[in-house]
């Protein structure tokens, strides 16, 4: 059974930063797309970033250049690392995994998913 477990999250001021992690376990780990996704409350699920089996990354236009996504296979493990962060960033925040189409706005199409960690930024 796929297990993925959030951490990482709290509480930061506006321009400041966060690295959140990700540990999976119950399947082939570096075989599998993999992502990030946040909500916030009163709105849908968006799409943050992604990484392909091969290493390939894609981004939410509006955290370009601002956020980095990584995954130490041996480990077992993805990392979010979230910089300049901003107000209307507050969420929970979620790991995925497993997606035929590894991208951000492929969310519906994650078939696992962890329970989220809750990353505040105050302004």
């Amino acid at each position: 059974q796929v297990h993925l477990v959030e951490s990482g999250g709290g509480a930061v001021q506006a321009g400041g930063s966060l690295r959140l992690s990700c540990v999976a376990s119950g399947y082939t780990y570096s075989s599998y797309c993999m992502g990030w996704f946040r909500q916030a409350p009163g709105k849908e699920r968006e799409g943050v970033a992604t990484i392909d089996s091969d290493g390939t990354t894609n981004y939410a236009n509006s955290v370009w250049g601002r956020f980095t996504i990584s995954k130490d296979n041996a480990k077992n493990t993805l990392y979010l690392q979230m910089n300049s962060l901003r107000p209307e960033e507050t969420a929970m925040y979620y790991c995925a995994a497993d997606s035929p189409g590894c991208l951000p706005s492929r969310r519906t199409d994650f078939r696992y998913w962890g329970q989220g960690t809750q990353v505040t930024v105050s302004a």
